[in-house]
């Protein structure tokens, strides 16, 4: 038996991406611990990434190609899996027209460097505009407002925690999930420093979750009613005359009409339907002026609510008119190690201005939301949905009445599931390609490193943990050995073929080979050699390295990338929209009925670690309705 080896890694489970430390015995883990000399997270790994070789072990991994004939499922070949899955798209474009291919991609992509940029640009090779993804389930309203106000998607400003005098943080409990758009392993200890210094850390939640239970302060506030409750806030700021107004008029438009907007929603108001006393916002307002740097952030509590775009929209202005954005403590646009959202506007990359068939509504980061396909499949006339790839994804579960999209999948000549196991959507694919997990291919942080979404910056290159079992394929093979299946190429967002082409510095990397000779590792050394992090260089830090901070300051009059240089601090769609506010109010007023609202699972993540006894297991093995025991006195069941 070989001896154990010990190899520094990283989790990409969540946003957080904590260090780890794999213990293999040849090629298999048997342990996964927290790595004390990690540059970010310091030896803190929550249960999810330490448990995760017991998901990549699970006798439930999909190892080969299948197919579905009839009832039940046979393995296949990789070459024949292509050639005929590439023949049905060939035939389906040729009849239909290249939206008639459509692709849904899931969660886990975001946290890996080529996951999501290959399928991506599988689609663009496709001519499809038929894109959707998890992201329109919880986020998609945070990439919107940044369009809107900064000119890209991702352009998202981050709390900047290690020097903020006060933070509040509305719908998230990082205790649980760390944090979302913004990578900060150890959220809870850097929360805790906060309180240590002096500063404050406010919690604003229905429930008192695990983060107010264990640091800083808890407000109780009515599920659905956040939007109020900033709109006071903004309200408050404008009336005790809390607006840099040298800022404002320098690096924004759009100031009055906003002031427009919240005139009308004083805190004494709102109380009614917020739960939150006047008083208490008030002084919460004062207490966010005096600070030296403050910032209000919000999660998927807020995303997710019935009013998610305006909510943030309010927080991002808050944050700019008080001087808080682009200021240390406030809320930060980091730069990144390769300008991605500069270049990508630049070149045109992801910036979708398409509509969707059904509903008219406008693309975000290159995505429709995830709860038109089922009626994009079902709807007759051009352009409709006839074939689908699913990658790291379970719309089925994860996708408003997953009854309805299952019954939708029926009506597919082509559906294809690119994962890690066999899961509910997949049960309806026609094929199951296998693909690789985590701890079997070589990455760094690229999309949170490279978008500028860390707290402290920072950059790690991990080998592959384990050699990749049986005939599973990283995704980044797989979509490049489709597109050639498919008779088209890789879209222009490919880095290898693109971007990093179009920048002119790209230099002659070896081994780049024909396209269906793509890997992670040779896309790895031409993204960071671009970058000016070279892997040879990585390589000598194992446990990562810092980037460069900032303290603010670089962002407002350089990196916003509207037209004309500016915050847009109202859009007009969002001006329009909360003139609805009214009749949403009015309704709150009236409304005595109990709500339903998440809440985060701290051994499992989303649609797609339940294939392992210690994510899933003992007490774990449903979801439970929690229900207070004053709201349940007196009601049925």
């Amino acid at each position: 038996m070989r001896e154990p080896t010990t190899t520094p890694t990283f989790c990409r489970i969540c946003e957080a991406g904590c260090g780890l430390l794999a213990t293999t015995e040849g090629d298999r883990v048997v342990r996964l611990d927290p790595d004390k000399d990690h540059v970010a997270s310091q030896g803190f790994a929550c249960v999810k990434g330490l448990k995760f070789a017991n998901l990549h072990h699970s006798p439930d991994r999909l190892d080969h190609p299948m197919k579905r004939v009839g009832d039940r499922w046979e393995r296949i070949g990789w070459d024949q899996a292509l050639a005929e899955i590439g023949a049905k798209v060939r035939a389906l474009r040729a009849e239909h027209g290249p939206d008639a291919v459509a692709g849904y991609l899931g969660n886990p992509a975001a946290f890996g460097a080529f996951h999501a940029l290959a399928f991506n640009a599988f689609l663009e090779g496709l001519g499809t505009t038929q894109s959707y993804s998890s992201a329109s389930q919880d986020l998609t309203n945070k990439y919107l407002v940044a369009k809107r106000l900064y000119g890209h998607e991702l352009l998202q400003p981050i709390p900047d925690l290690d020097r903020t005098d006060l933070v509040v943080l509305i719908g998230t409990n990082p205790a649980i999930s760390q944090m979302s758009v913004v990578q900060v392993p150890r959220a809870m200890a850097r929360l805790e420093a906060v309180v240590d210094r002096g500063g404050r850390v406010v919690s604003l939640n229905p429930r008192r979750t695990e983060t107010a239970r264990a640091v800083g302060e808890h407000l109780f506030i009515r599920p659905g009613t956040d939007v109020f409750f900033l709109a006071s806030f903004l309200h408050v700021v404008l009336a005790e005359g809390g607006v840099d107004h040298d800022l404002v008029g320098a690096h924004t438009t759009g100031f009055d009409d906003l002031a427009a907007v919240v005139a009308d929603w004083p805190p004494e108001r709102t109380e009614a339907v917020t739960g939150v006393a006047a008083a208490e916002l008030r002084g919460l307002v004062a207490d966010y002026l005096a600070a030296d740097g403050a910032s209000l952030y919000c999660s998927t509590g807020v995303n997710m609510g019935p009013h998610g775009t305006l909510a943030y929209w309010l927080i991002n202005v808050v944050n700019a008119v008080t001087g808080n954005l682009d200021h240390a403590g406030g809320a930060l646009v980091r730069t990144p190690p390769l300008d991605f959202q500069k270049a990508s506007k630049a070149l045109g990359l992801g910036v979708g201005t398409a509509r969707s068939r059904v509903g008219d509504f406008e693309m975000i980061l290159g995505t429709f939301p995830a709860s038109l396909l089922a009626d994009e499949i079902t709807t007759p006339g051009p352009g409709q949905v006839r074939a689908l790839f699913v990658s790291a994804g379970n719309p089925v579960l994860s996708v408003g009445n997953g009854d309805r999209l299952a019954a939708a999948l029926d009506e597919l000549e082509l559906l294809v599931s690119i994962d890690l196991f066999r899961n509910e959507t997949a049960d309806h694919a026609h094929y199951v390609l296998p693909a690789c997990s985590w701890l079997e291919r070589p990455d760094v942080p690229l999309v949170h490193a490279f978008a500028g979404l860390q707290v402290d910056p920072w950059l790690q290159y991990t080998e592959a943990v384990v050699p990749p079992a049986a005939e599973r394929r990283e995704e980044s093979w797989i979509f490049a050995r489709l597109a050639e299946a498919c008779g088209v190429g890789l879209g222009p967002g490919w880095p290898a073929r693109g971007l990093t082409w179009a920048l002119g510095r790209l230099r002659r990397v070896p081994g780049l080979g024909r396209l269906a000779e793509v890997s992670d590792a040779r896309l790895l050394a031409l993204v960071l050699e671009v970058a000016r992090h070279p892997v040879r260089r990585l390589r000598r830090h194992p446990h990562g390295v810092r980037l460069p901070d900032v303290a603010g300051g670089e962002f407002l009059g350089s990196r916003v990338l509207t037209d004309d240089g500016r915050v847009h601090l109202a859009p007009a769609d969002f001006v329009t929209a909360a003139a609805g506010l009214e009749a949403d109010f009015e309704a709150e007023r009236t409304d005595g009925g109990l709500r339903l609202i998440t809440r985060r699972e701290r051994h499992s993540h989303n649609t797609w670690t339940h294939n392992a006894e210690p994510f899933v297991g003992g007490d774990r093995t449903t979801n439970r309705l929690h229900v207070g025991a004053d709201d349940a006195a007196g009601r049925p069941g």
